[in-house]
């Protein structure tokens, strides 16, 4: 059965598009599903620990989102927009998009005083070049970008970036619960952005307990389906790490839930559990493809909270299957849903509100 894509469109005035966070992170709303009743609740995001129950675990995605987006200058003094995408391999080397990329072949340079020279190796047919960075004192490219880099915010959010404004994004672009160490995500796993430090300890308080993975966020979450199937789409593939512990609890939960905090993490749960039958006694680093969307079912995903998503994208899809596992009733009721946000005035997309499905 082929699904078109044009069932995951739906009508969304542009002023529901977030253009920036609430003014605190739990403060945003929170639209809880409870699929058993097939009923829907207004609520703050402040509210959740009245939903969740001693025993519960919260799978999160820890990346930690990188400034990618630097700007430099060619010999000629024609401006250069470099986008890091993921590390090539040798030190400093990384696949990165640049514009104007036909100003920009094999060979060509461009440089940002104080920061670094890159030269462009090589050029991809999917648009992605190879660059190698030299820097001062032989930084890695990465310390260089979280001194001068901008956070790469997706494009619905169309604003002018001034000093504050990168200071804002710089800190609330991330989730506060991110590892440096794992600065490996080009695009934040929104659905975290609504924890603050005051609402995990109380969880935590409450016997809420916390299971960290880490999912290399690409740029591919943006894009769109654009095949007249959903079945047609190739979706894009990300890194995941899966440390042995979480692992084991996706397998033992207890008496406890397994709550999904954002469609990162339930690609890297998903994918983890059907390629194993059990946990590892080892960190788990995989590459995952999987497109989740009806009527597929879900092996160790109970709960979830989630964002509102753009129409006809991959992670609209998910949220559908997730609705109504193993069918596709999903796909009439999510266009309800967001028609009840939408009628309620929520904010959309990455800095906007979140749902909790139940």
């Amino acid at each position: 059965m082929s699904l078109r894509t044009e069932l995951f469109d739906y009508a969304l005035p542009r002023r529901f598009i977030a253009q920036t966070p609430a003014a605190g992170r739990d403060q945003s709303r929170l639209l809880v599903v409870d699929r058993g009743a097939r009923t829907v609740a207004h609520h703050v995001f402040a509210d959740l620990p009245g939903f969740l129950r001693a025993g519960d675990i919260l799978f999160r995605n820890n990346a930690a989102v990188l400034p990618a987006r630097l700007f430099a200058q060619r010999p000629t003094g024609g401006q250069v927009e470099c986008f890091l995408l993921r590390p090539a391999g040798p030190v400093n080397e990384w696949w990165c998009l640049l514009r104007p990329g036909r100003k920009l072949p094999a060979g060509a340079t461009f440089v940002r005083e104080g920061a670094f020279t890159a030269t462009v190796l090589a050029k991809e047919g999917d648009g992605a070049a190879r660059v190698a960075f030299t820097t001062p004192g032989g930084e890695s490219i990465v310390a260089a970008a979280n001194r001068v880099g901008e956070v790469p915010l997706p494009p619905y959010i169309r604003r002018r970036h001034t000093g504050d404004e990168r200071r804002l994004d710089l800190e609330r672009y991330q989730t506060v619960y991110a590892d440096r160490a794992h600065q490996v995500a080009v695009a934040a796993p929104t659905a975290g952005l609504h924890f603050t430090p005051e609402l995990l300890a109380r969880l935590a308080a409450d016997g809420v307990r916390f299971a960290d993975v880490t999912l290399h966020v690409g740029p591919g979450t943006f894009r769109p389906i654009t095949a007249a199937t959903i079945e047609q789409h190739v979706i894009h593939r990300e890194t995941y790490e899966l440390p042995p512990e979480p692992q084991r609890l996706l397998f033992a939960p207890g008496s406890g839930r397994r709550l999904a905090v954002g469609t990162t993490t339930v690609r890297s749960v998903e994918d983890f559990l059907a390629r194993h039958a059990g946990p590892l006694d080892r960190l788990s680093i995989a590459e995952t493809d999987l497109f989740i969307h009806p009527p597929r079912a879900f092996l160790g995903v109970d709960a979830l909270i989630t964002n509102f998503h753009q129409p006809r994208s991959t992670l609209l899809c998910l949220v559908a299957a997730f609705l109504t596992p193993g069918s596709t009733d999903g796909i009439a009721w999510i266009r309800e849903i967001y028609a009840e946000a939408v009628a309620h005035e929520y904010r959309f997309f990455s800095y906007g509100d979140a749902m909790l499905i139940l």
